[in-house]
């Protein structure tokens, strides 16, 4: 035989063992789609409980981290002079986070036993005179990059809930609001064109995470040009990608996935056959059914930045749940989430503050979207 003809038949013999195991797999996802694993959601029980914890801390105004800029002796201030309205919950973005969790909870369950204190409190905190003293911080010419990005996005999913939220009190914390939540977006507005390169950590600074926020909130207010901006960069950022390195994942401190953030950012710019490709090239062995994804572990709750990675679990959980959501061929992964919500979701009100001024909005976002 002519070693072209060996050659052919080389390639038929590859083209047909390849051809079996996409047949393989493509069988092995429609079985797991029918028999499709049934997503965790918070119950009634479950949101009596957390909610104890948002309830509580922000109203908690040591111990505080500021995360400040100091000019001089003048920005000494106590936490509660300085963030009128944000300023439990150990620092500025867990606070914001916080009172999202209330909202929330008010929204996904109306009759809570606790919501007259939950409503109480949002309006204390949530008032024209408190927000006129968060804008004179960000006033400050040493603030101007405070909370940049992912206290910016956390205040603008708050503003977001509050938006949804089908409730008289609902428009009065949104107008309340509004002024700081107006300069939030212009200052995404400023810095994202000027921001050249994505920060892909798996921590506060991640970038993916910060513009899936921001297009939720532009897409819940019909703010276009916000919406459009958000697109385009998340296209010049991450169009191109491949081969994410999801085996390197999780580092130590994580509460993000580096990897699956940007998949939940591009589900949302793209097309849905525009996505299918882009997700096939950027998380190959996602796609397969036989993919596998262990939780993070805690070693020391105590430590409040080991207990990162039960954050790193419940945020795993919302970007599969979302992808499953918007693509049923990807149920399989539902299993994926569940195990990590039942991983972390159990030491939730352990009474470690080190977690629990903050965990709650994490663990909400992967029950309740």
């Amino acid at each position: 035989m002519k070693n072209g003809a060996w050659l052919l038949l080389i390639l038929t013999l590859i083209s047909c063992d390849y051809q079996k195991e996409e047949q393989k797999n493509e069988l092995k996802r429609n079985q797991l789609t029918q028999q499709a694993v049934v997503l965790l959601k918070l119950t009634q029980e479950q949101a009596e409980e957390l909610v104890q914890l948002p309830l509580t801390c922000i109203n908690q105004e040591y111990p505080n981290k500021l995360n400040q800029v100091i000019a001089g002796n003048h920005d000494l201030r106590s936490p509660e002079s300085l963030h009128p309205a944000f300023y439990g919950c150990f620092d500025w973005h867990s606070s914001v986070h916080g009172h999202w969790s209330l909202v929330r909870l008010l929204r996904t369950f109306p009759n809570i036993k606790q919501r007259d204190a939950m409503i109480a409190g949002l309006q204390d905190h949530i008032t024209p005179e408190n927000i006129a003293g968060e804008l004179a911080y960000f006033d400050h010419p040493h603030s101007q990059g405070f909370e940049r990005m992912y206290g910016w996005a956390w205040l603008l999913k708050l503003s977001e809930e509050l938006h949804r939220w089908d409730d008289p009190t609902a428009r009065e914390l949104e107008q309340n609001l509004q002024p700081l939540t107006d300069l939030i977006v212009e200052k995404v507005e400023t810095f994202l064109p000027k921001l050249n390169y994505p920060i892909r950590v798996g921590t506060h600074t991640n970038t993916a995470f910060a513009l899936c926020m921001v297009y939720d909130y532009a897409n819940a207010v019909g703010n276009n040009e916000l919406l459009e901006l958000v697109s385009k960069r998340a296209r010049e950022y991450y169009q191109s990608d491949r081969d994410c390195p999801l085996s390197w994942e999780p580092s130590g401190y994580d509460f993000l996935s580096p990897c699956l953030e940007e998949a939940d950012l591009m589900r949302r710019v793209l097309d849905k056959d525009e996505f299918r490709s882009w997700l096939t090239t950027f998380l190959p062995k996602l796609v397969t059914p036989s993919f596998e994804l262990d939780p993070g572990i805690v070693t020391d709750r105590e430590d409040g930045h080991l207990v990162h990675l039960d954050g790193l679990n419940f945020s795993r959980a919302w970007c599969l749940k979302g992808l499953t959501t918007d693509y049923p061929e990807y149920s399989y992964l539902n299993a994926i989430a569940n195990e990590h919500i039942n991983h972390s979701l159990p030491d939730l009100t352990d009474g470690n503050y080190e977690g629990g001024h903050w965990l709650v909005s994490f663990a909400l976002m992967a029950l309740t979207e």
